[in-house]
Formats: structure tokens, sequence, C-alpha cells
């Protein structure tokens, strides 16, 4: 999942201004998402280049026209605008976030995005361009966070089971940096997460998220230091829509399609350095 606000002034009144006109209306309107429920028309999802765009325009090339399904990709490189145009009916889905991720955008924005079907985990790691091993990180060096709620708790709670910090009991992965009970003497660095990878020159370590892993071509599985595990992890990023809209034709295509045989191949053989793993199935709630 993506954390990259890089929003101009009329993106972002225009993003508000549908927000507010949007938030003021019923909370479940399935004729409000472009398209409604025709069938007919393409459901078009808002994704993240990668690697969430590229798996659903594999499914379009490869698996939506035998299914019946029309299929338009519009790729944000931001984590506000998805939802807030999901919200609107701009778009009629996307597929960008993780739970922990949505549950907060909602509550803070006054949204009913809701979760559809989970695709894949991106497993956040650690990682350095001056350290080989885990052994090496002492006290006195710096390590890069995630500064956003989310992947910044995230990112502490894998510091914390690797026993690289020390966290207050019951925190989990909505801890900051204030939760620190035993710093063990290391310094942080909050910073942007799309901004995290760039970062690594500068600091003793970073937790980078997998898809910015990816984009800075690093290895997940040959380069980090510690990864998170998949088995269990709260953070797979789903498929999601308008609250209401779940029964859309067109998304329940979708969701057969992003939980196939063909898309778990895809996923494995396309990402085979661990940083997007297959994580189908029901969204926890």
């Amino acid at each position: 999942m993506r954390k990259n606000i890089k929003l101009t002034a009329a993106a972002a009144a225009s993003a508000a201004l549908a927000l507010g006109l949007t938030a003021c209306g019923t909370a479940s309107d399935p004729s409000s998402a472009k398209g409604g429920s025709d069938s007919s028309k393409a459901l078009v999802v808002a994704a993240s280049p990668t690697p969430h765009a590229d798996i659903l325009n594999f499914v379009k090339d490869n698996l939506a026209e035998k299914a019946g399904l029309k299929l338009e990709v519009k790729e944000f490189t931001d984590y506000v605008l998805p939802n807030t145009a999901t919200q609107s009916g701009q778009v009629d889905a996307n597929f960008f976030q993780h739970k922990p991720y949505l549950d907060d955008f909602n509550k803070k924005n006054r949204t009913t995005i809701v979760p559809v079907v989970n695709v894949h985990l991106e497993p956040l790691g650690l990682y350095s361009k001056k350290l080989k091993d885990l052994k090496e990180i002492k006290a006195g060096q710096t390590i890069a966070v995630p500064n956003d709620t989310t992947n910044g708790g995230r990112a502490l709670k894998l510091l914390s089971d690797v026993g690289l910090i020390t966290l207050k009991d019951g925190v989990g992965s909505n801890g900051k940096l204030s939760d620190i009970t035993d710093k063990k003497g290391l310094e942080f660095k909050e910073l942007e997460a799309a901004t995290v990878p760039r970062a690594l020159n500068d600091v003793d370590a970073a937790v980078i998220n997998g898809n910015y892993a990816i984009e800075a071509k690093l290895s997940p599985a040959a380069d980090a230091l510690a990864l998170e595990k998949a088995e269990g992890n709260p953070y797979a990023n789903f498929l999601a829509v308008k609250e209401g809209n779940e029964k859309d034709a067109r998304v329940e295509k979708l969701t057969k399609l992003l939980n196939s045989p063909e898309v778990k191949k895809y996923i494995e053989d396309t990402y085979k350095n661990g940083a997007v793993v297959p994580a189908f199935g029901t969204v926890a709630k």
C-alpha cells in the first residue's frame, strides 16, 4: 500500500468538495457509483501503480473479457483521492489499502468505504545500505520509519518483534514513538513512507513498505534485515467499494477474478523477490 500524498491545490480542493457533498448524503447509495449495477458499463477501479494496477491490468488483459467484465483501471499516486473518488462515485471501487488504514480514514473523513476481498500482502521490511545484520544495529544509530498512523505503528511493531525496541504492553501495531518504553539508544526519523527509501543513504536503517521496496529495486527476501510475517497479518490489501455497492454484479465478477488461481500464479511469478505475496480471502472484521 502506498503513502505518497502529492496533491495539487486544485486536486485537493476538488477532492474536498466531492467528499463534503457525499458526507452529507446517505451512507449507502448503490446508484451513486458510476455505472451503478449496470453490468454493460465498465467497472472503474482506482489503484496505486505498483503492484495494484499491475494486478488489475493482468485481470483486464487476460481474464475480464471471458468473465463478461469491462474493466477500467485508473492510477493514483496518493492515499487520499482513491477513497474520496470512490465515496463520490467518480470511480466504482479502489484497490490500494489495508484495513487499519481504511478504518482510520473512514473515521477521520466520515466516509463509508468497505472492503470486499483480500488480494495480497506487501510485507514491511527493515533495510540498510550500511549494515548486513540485525546484530550490527547499535545505540546511537538512526532508523527511519513511516510517519503516517498505520504504517508508523506497523513499523514500530516490527522493530519490537525483532527486539530492537520495547513498546508499552498492549500497544500492538497502533504504537507511536511516545509508546516506546526502551529505545535502546536508537534514534528515529519519521518520514513520508514514499520518501523512506531515498533516505537509506542518510540513516543507518529504514523500515520500508513492500511496494516502495519494489520501486527502490530492493528484494525483501534477499535484502531485508527483518521482514513481517505473512501469516495472520492484518495488512492485506483489498478491493474496496462504497458501502451498498458490494453486490454490484461487476464487483462480484472482479472479486472472483482477483482471488483466482491465475492471479495467484501471476503474483508469485511476477514478485519472486517476496515483495508481494497472495493473501486471498474474506477481510477480517
